[in-house]
């Protein structure tokens, strides 16, 4: 049964009672990461193997996101400052215990290449809390296999 989640703002990466941070660096150039991240919603899939789908909604300033198991978010992008900050957040999902998430994506350069910061900022019952803290690691992987990918897929685009 999908509910509406607390409208949360940007700040929210930083002050959420629970915020889960991931830092990976990458080859590829920022631009083109930010490129993959806000502009080409589709080739998610491509890349992180916990997403089915992304579709940009409202004329780009919303998504609809399906991941793998069945959770679904419709989602409000709250930043797209390119090619430095993408966040967005969840106004509606169908997660169990979830009450407010956002993400951040933050890209830096880092030599030739990007240093990709991903922020899990959630706020949900104290046994989502909880499992979430416990998955941690697995979260943990996620991302950087799906940041290991999104590098690959982006070193062998044609130019």
């Amino acid at each position: 049964m999908a509910r509406r989640l607390r409208p949360v703002g940007p700040d929210f990466v930083e002050t959420a009672p629970l915020r889960l941070v991931f830092a990976r660096e990458v080859a590829a150039p920022p631009e083109a990461v930010f490129s993959a991240l806000a502009d080409d919603g589709s080739g998610w899939s491509e890349w992180f193997s916990a997403v089915t789908l992304v579709r940009p909604t409202a004329g780009g300033t919303g998504r609809e996101v399906r991941l793998r198991g069945g959770t679904r978010f419709e989602e409000t992008v709250l930043v797209s400052q390119g090619p430095e900050v993408y966040t967005y957040r969840a106004d509606v999902t169908n997660a169990p215990g979830l009450r407010a998430l956002a993400e951040e994506w933050r890209l830096t350069p880092a030599g030739t290449g990007t240093r990709v910061q991903w922020t899990f900022a959630a706020d949900g019952t104290a046994l989502f809390r909880a499992a979430l803290t416990m998955g941690r690691s697995g979260l943990g992987r996620a991302f950087r296999g799906a940041v290991t990918a999104l590098d690959r897929r982006l070193a062998s685009a044609p130019a």
